[in-house]
């Protein structure tokens, strides 16, 4: 009963004064190993990503920068790329305009040598055919003049000049009539 008069006499609200200095002594012992191994760890590890974090953010840095020279240098050589391109493709158009040329005057030269080498084979076709007529037109008219007149007119000299003077009138009766025309 003893016990129960002594605690009897203790006020709840009063804390006993050894449980205060073991109180404290534990608390000064926590703390020691706290300041002592805790926070010196926490202070490097706190060191350690502040560290990384600006080595990374410096890093996203000079990342973003390296990507954004690239990206400069990339549309710079697209513009001249683009540059390029115009060029080959004006100088092909160029080379094409040049080429459809070339190929239309040839084309022009090819047509008027065929024109002129028909012209010539005409000419030389219708001079043939004049000879071959004018000689058959000779030879009938000769005939002809002699079952008129009914007597022959056989003798080369006379004949031969018969013919031709009848054949320059012709020639000159086209003549004039090609003349007429034009």
């Amino acid at each position: 009963m003893l016990f129960y008069a002594a605690e009897a006499e203790h006020n709840p609200i009063i804390p006993i004064w050894q449980e205060i200095v073991v109180g404290l002594v534990a608390f000064a012992i926590l703390c020691f190993v706290l300041m002592k191994l805790v926070f010196p760890r926490m202070e490097e590890t706190f060191r350690a990503r502040v560290d990384a974090i600006e080595g990374g953010i410096k890093r996203a840095e000079e990342a973003q920068a390296e990507a954004n020279r690239l990206l400069q240098q990339y549309k710079e050589q697209l513009a001249e790329a683009r540059t390029e391109a115009a060029r080959i493709r004006d100088e092909a158009r160029a080379d094409a305009t040049g080429i459809r040329e070339d190929i239309l005057a040839k084309a022009r030269e090819e047509s008027d040598r065929i024109i002129a080498a028909g012209r010539d084979a005409l000419q030389t076709e219708r001079q043939t055919i004049v000879r071959q007529l004018r000689a058959e037109v000779g030879s009938l008219a000769v005939d002809l003049a002699g079952r008129i007149v009914g007597e022959s007119l056989e003798e080369e000299a006379r004949r031969r000049g018969t013919v031709e003077r009848f054949l320059r009138e012709i020639g000159d009766a086209d003549a004039a009539g090609a003349a007429g025309r034009r």
